[in-house]
């Protein structure tokens, strides 16, 4: 693994101070004009290069018509050109002494033919002027704390904590507003497209050493040097959790992989082999992908796989415990000390079996503090799943019924809010153990958005839920005997 991501010939990629910068134009509607423009927009705080062979401006900045023409050597160059102008370019740019290439251009690999002819045409010229390259066929980078966006879309929500590869581009740009929907946002986010030179195994090794990634997101329809790629993720995986969509298992995923990069995927149990060994947590679905990370990202690991779910409704505790079964977690019983502690919070109409279901509480603090922190205290569960479901509108009206005054309400409903959700945000890190939630509510409600942006995963379902405490419950069990076989060894 390396030591620093500065040794990894990805960082000039996501951490330029110069890019030149081909394909963009006066016409908005061009994709290259739509890139440059989303690399402003972020507040790219480098130096920009259009090259246009016949413009003297492009988009308000002064442009060039050759890159050899150019003030300085900078450290990137991305092209979103015709296919067939774009070895000369990849030239030029050697020539120049640019090292790092990013080739948004399709019509390679991909297409075979004379497609094939002219990506290998890319990889001898880099091979020749000791160049790296992303691509060519990718939609480029996100490295948002360096305010760097070469992406079709703009990229408007916060930094994050999910480092991504994927070999396509669209499972990075489509994801950025996905994301904020929950609070969350990428580290960093690399389209790999037909892999020519740099690949997934060279993201890997990065996004391990970024300290920005908590947890590394791939999507992957084949994996081209899979000795690599499972030592790589197998030193990496007991320190930094991985998960994976691979779509390349059936007939109709190899087809659509082999159109769209030019991969060649393998069979389904083939890939499940290789994710066991190495420690990857694979997700069956892009919403998979990404609930996996959150939770990975954001919990501290379980000892161990027995949930306690705590709910005020009878139908969603229900619907959690099954889809906890089918995920592989134990629902324990309450002890006899553990149901004595929650006495005093619950009213005679709950039920102190697990799911836990109160019903009704009169005190949201019991709901939010002190019976999620029995129940994390009880040496009976590793991990706590909890229903929400608490309108900021009923918070409000049971304001106005108190007679508080309308100018007073709002902020009031949100001291009352923010107050239960710093008690429920702070039980994972004063016992160690993983709270996940689940509702049907969205950050739309500012309840929802507190808690989220305190550090809590609520997700959208009880089964969502469930099969994300699940994967952690996975990780902590497979990080857990790596560890144990590490120390052996050593």
């Amino acid at each position: 693994m390396l030591q620093s991501m500065k040794e990894s010939p990805l960082y000039p990629i996501l951490n330029p101070a110069s890019i030149a910068f081909y394909g963009a134009s006066n016409n908005f509607t061009a994709m290259g004009t739509t890139q440059l423009n989303n690399l402003r927009s972020l507040g790219f705080r480098g130096a920009l290069y259009p090259i246009h062979p016949k413009l003297d401006e492009v988009q308000g900045i002064k442009a060039y018509r050759s890159v050899l023409a150019l003030p300085e050597t900078p450290d990137l160059a991305v092209m979103v050109l015709p296919t067939h102008i774009v070895p000369q370019m990849v030239e030029e740019c050697g020539r120049k002494g640019i090292k790092h290439v990013i080739i948004v251009s399709g019509g390679f690999n991909e297409v075979g033919g004379e497609g094939v002819a002219l990506q290998g045409r890319i990889v001898d010229i880099a091979r020749q002027y000791d160049m790296r390259f992303l691509g060519p066929n990718c939609i480029g980078v996100v490295n948002p704390s360096h305010k760097l966006n070469t992406t079709f879309f703009p990229y408007t929500i916060s930094p994050g904590f999910i480092g991504m590869a994927s070999q396509s581009g669209s499972f990075v740009t489509q994801m950025f507003d996905y994301l904020g929907r929950f609070g969350l946002g990428f580290s960093a986010a690399v389209s790999v497209g037909n892999e020519a030179d740099m690949d997934i195994v060279d993201c890997l090794e990065y996004l391990a050493a970024c300290p920005n990634t908590r947890v590394i997101a791939l999507y992957i329809e084949a994996i081209r040097r899979g000795r690599a790629f499972l030592e790589t993720a197998r030193d990496i995986t007991p320190h930094k959790p991985i998960v994976a969509f691979y779509v390349g298992g059936s007939d109709a995923g190899k087809r659509a992989g082999f159109s769209h990069t030019g991969a060649m995927a393998g069979p389904d149990p083939l890939y499940d082999g290789v994710f066991r060994q190495s420690g990857i947590i694979r997700a069956r679905s892009i919403e998979e992908l990404f609930d996996f990370c959150w939770v990975l990202g954001a919990c501290p690991a379980p000892d161990g796989n027995r949930v306690i779910i705590q709910t005020h409704s009878g139908g969603p505790g229900a619907a959690a415990a099954d889809a906890c079964g089918r995920a592989g977690l134990a629902l324990p019983s309450l002890s006899t000390a553990t149901r004595e502690k929650l006495a005093p919070f619950i009213p005679h109409t709950a039920s102190m079996n697990n799911p836990v279901d109160l019903t009704f509480t009169k005190n949201p603090l019991d709901y939010f503090h002190e019976i999620p922190k029995t129940l994390l205290e009880a040496q009976e569960t590793d991990g706590l799943m909890i229903y929400f479901l608490v309108p900021t509108r009923t918070v409000r009206l049971a304001l106005e019924s108190m007679g508080i005054k309308e100018d007073q309400v709002a902020q009031q409903s949100e001291q009352i809010i923010d107050q239960q959700s710093s008690a429920v945000s702070a039980l994972p890190g004063e016992y160690g153990k993983p709270v996940i939630g689940y509702s049907l509510r969205t950050r739309e409600d500012l309840f929802i958005a507190k808690v989220q942006d305190k550090g809590i995963p609520i997700l959208e379902s009880p089964e969502r839920g469930a099969r994300a405490m699940g994967a952690l419950a996975r990780y902590a069990g497979w990080r857990k005997e790596a560890r144990f076989f590490e120390a052996r060894q050593s």
